[in-house]
């Protein structure tokens, strides 16, 4: 059978077979006519690792990230405001609903997002979603009922966020192979800090001007990063044009490497979320005053900086899934060492408990959620075909995401110590995560444990 690399080195014809992995892609005649010779075209199999262009598109990701997944990082300050202000008449899980949906709207829309990229290049879904993600946070600053709060925020915004998180990624990883877990750490820390930021920022400022103009300044602060991601981030390769196959969606299921990768980020995402979402309305009901737990979750995107990045440089050096399987195992330990103890310990006597929690777990998150892109790249036989294999995964994961917030908040709700569920819930959740990463590994590796995967 005739290699892919020895199909793409081959002389181009009248009629260029482009089959990837024995797939063909029905060019037109006008298509092929205006193709460039194949010798002209950069080849998918070598990458620069660096330079001036690399780095601008790792600049550019750093501030498309920083304002999508830095601003869905934010969820647990608005779970705890929406509680105490303008959704004071609904339920824990009622609200909860409305930062599980906007964290599902982001990783949902991957293999639609995933197929644009491929299709056109990353700047065309990073235009899509800048509109989308800015008009969403306009609307919510008008916002008072819980669906116009819903649509606006959890829907239209989230969805931007989608269009803005993904192709940044999967063009970050078309200029890096041998940095490329360093590079995607970077650029994934922009999340980091923008839970960082956000988070101060809304809570500084919703007292001060009111929750209108916070979120207001927020658009028009996101909007400056956006643009900067607009003029920067590109792919090293041309798109590939070629006919929407849904079966291309599914095909990467039958791997069992990738399968197992997916059930396990399902897991993660299921539990990795929750003190995102809950760490600031637990912490209160322990005790702690309103505003040392406003500060928790920018605390918790602080120290996920650092996981981010040092992490990601060890995960080129030993291997991404060897870091991805200790650093989750990591963060289930300290959920169930730590967080769960607080909760059952005499309220005003957690605080220091919560905090050292948030710092560990914060370290451990920032590479669980920046990390698995660099997994999908290590799986996959074509990099070209990497925006719909990555927008596949967590297209799945999504799910998790969705129905993990709303279960803790009825947890959380329940009678006795709800909170006390709630971890217990998570720290298992990423426990049962971490074996099925571990079951990935061992797919793709067999049974070696000094192997660098």
């Amino acid at each position: 059978m005739e290699s892919t690399s020895e199909k793409m080195n081959s002389p181009p014809n009248d009629s260029p077979d482009l089959s990837v992995d024995n797939v063909p892609l029905q060019l037109s005649t006008a298509a092929s006519e205006k193709a460039p010779p194949a010798s002209a075209r950069p080849d998918p199999t070598t990458f620069p690792d660096g330079g001036l262009e690399a780095w601008l598109v790792v600049a550019g990701g750093f501030c498309t990230v920083f304002a999508s997944f830095g601003w869905i990082n934010c969820v647990g300050i608005f779970q705890d405001y929406y509680e105490s202000n303008l959704l004071a008449n609904y339920s824990s899980s009622d609200v909860a609903w409305i930062p599980s949906t906007e964290s599902f709207m982001m990783f949902f829309w991957g293999p639609v997002v995933g197929k644009v990229t491929d299709h056109y290049g990353p700047r065309v879904p990073i235009v899509i979603g800048s509109f989308l993600h800015i008009f969403g946070l306009m609307m919510t600053s008008i916002s008072k009922e819980y669906y116009q709060i819903f649509l606006s925020q959890s829907v239209v915004s989230a969805i931007g966020c989608s269009f803005l998180f993904y192709p940044s990624m999967t063009a970050c990883s078309t200029w890096f192979l041998r940095h490329r877990a360093l590079a995607i750490g970077i650029m994934a820390s922009g999340s980091s800090i923008g839970g960082v930021v956000l988070p101060i920022m809304v809570h500084r400022l919703v007292d001060d001007i009111g929750f209108g103009w916070t979120m207001r300044a927020v658009a028009f602060l996101l909007l400056g990063m956006v643009i900067i991601g607009i003029l920067t981030v590109k792919s090293r390769l041309p798109p590939l044009k070629q006919p929407l196959i849904l079966k291309e969606f599914i095909t990467p299921y039958a791997e069992p490497p990738f399968l197992l990768l997916t059930i396990g980020t399902w897991f993660i995402y299921i539990g990795g979320f929750l003190p995102f979402t809950f760490i600031i309305v637990q912490a209160r009901a322990q005790g702690m005053s309103a505003s040392l737990a406003g500060y928790l979750v920018s605390i918790l995107n602080a120290a996920g900086t650092f996981g981010r990045i040092i992490p990601a440089h060890f995960g080129d050096i030993f291997g991404v899934f060897n870091i991805m399987i200790l650093l989750t195992g990591f963060g289930a330990v300290v959920s169930l060492a730590f967080w769960l103890p607080s909760t059952v310990m005499p309220s005003g006597h957690t605080n220091a408990l919560i905090i050292v929690f948030t710092i560990f777990y914060g370290f451990a998150s920032g590479c669980i959620f920046s990390i698995i892109p660099a997994l999908i790249a290590k799986i996959s036989p074509d990099i070209r075909k990497l925006g719909v294999r990555t927008g596949s995964l967590y297209a799945v994961s999504a799910t998790g995401v969705l129905i993990g917030s709303p279960i803790a908040g009825v947890i959380a709700s329940g009678k006795g110590n709800g909170f006390l569920g709630l971890t217990l819930f998570s720290g298992l959740l990423l426990m049962v995560g971490t074996s099925f990463v571990v079951f990935s590994r061992l797919k793709l590796t067999g049974v070696k444990l000094m192997v660098k995967a």
